[in-house]
């Protein structure tokens, strides 16, 4: 998002905050409000058009979205949503990506709140892992011939009782919503709003072998200073790797790896 989104988007976040900071707001339950909205704004072209009508008043469009959402979602969610629709947005699908920002940030709040927060970050990680690693399992959920219903039983099973409620409604969501997306990258956004709660970077680091507890607080501690956040790491072994480590940032790539050194030799030879 640019311009007017950015701005409009940063608001909106400084709103949700403020409700999931109430005690009285169920995090949990405002999350799946806004993920039904964002499916009847997705769904909806020409409301979500109307709705972010430059040329039409705040109030007026706010008024609209109160009458339209009101008995069907909590007070809370209309008067977000409401709120949402008096900023100005640069383009209208804006508006859904927000939406459904918002409804992932307040399930992420209601695992943090639960004290599952770090469970969540996890398990996002490991469940991308797997689809990596299993090209008939992405295949079942990425199948514009299955149903989405059919989608959200395969991934209840495998997730049912195995992962916290928040990862499995946050993957069931993904699934049978992309909206455009890849699987990865949806995970991947999930992830990095994961981290994004408690101010965190993501650190995806690989090794020959699991690294021990002191040497995963040492590299955090560098990773934090080296970047000025804190870091959550989430960790994969790769036996090719060959030794050393590899960690990814966001697109930057630090790379230790005996491997890579190889590569890097092989390359210079060559040359």
């Amino acid at each position: 998002m640019n311009g007017a989104s950015r701005e409009a988007l940063s608001a909106a976040r400084e709103s949700l905050d403020a409700l999931t900071d109430n005690t009285s707001v169920d995090a949990g339950e405002l999350a799946g409000e806004l993920a039904a909205v964002t499916a009847l704004l997705d769904r909806e072209v020409s409301l979500r058009r109307v709705l972010t009508d430059p040329a039409q008043g705040g109030e007026a469009k706010a008024e609209l979205a109160k009458r339209l959402l009101s008995g069907q979602v909590g007070g809370a969610t209309v008067d977000l949503i409401a709120g949402m629709v008096r900023s100005r947005w640069s383009q209208s699908r804006d508006l859904v990506d927000a939406v459904e920002e918002l409804a992932n940030t307040a399930d992420l709040t209601a695992a943090q709140k639960a004290g599952a927060l770090d469970d969540v970050e996890d398990e996002l990680f490991r469940f991308g892992r797997i689809v990596s690693s299993s090209n008939e399992l992405r295949s079942a959920l990425t199948d514009k011939t299955a149903t989405a219903t059919a989608k959200g039983e395969l991934l209840r099973s495998l997730l049912g009782g195995k992962a916290d409620q928040v990862t499995e409604r946050l993957i069931v969501r993904l699934v049978t919503q992309p909206r455009g997306r890849s699987l990865e990258s949806g995970l991947e956004s999930l992830s990095k709003l994961a981290a994004a709660r408690r101010d965190r970077m993501v650190a995806v680091v690989t090794t020959a072998v699991p690294l021990s507890d002191g040497q995963k607080q040492r590299l955090g501690a560098v990773l934090a200073k080296l970047y000025g956040r804190q870091m959550h790491l989430n960790l994969d072994v790769d036996p090719t790797v060959l030794g050393g480590i590899s960690v990814r940032v966001g697109d930057e790539v630090i790379d230790g790896t005996i491997a890579e050194r190889l590569d890097e030799a092989t390359r210079r030879l060559a040359g």
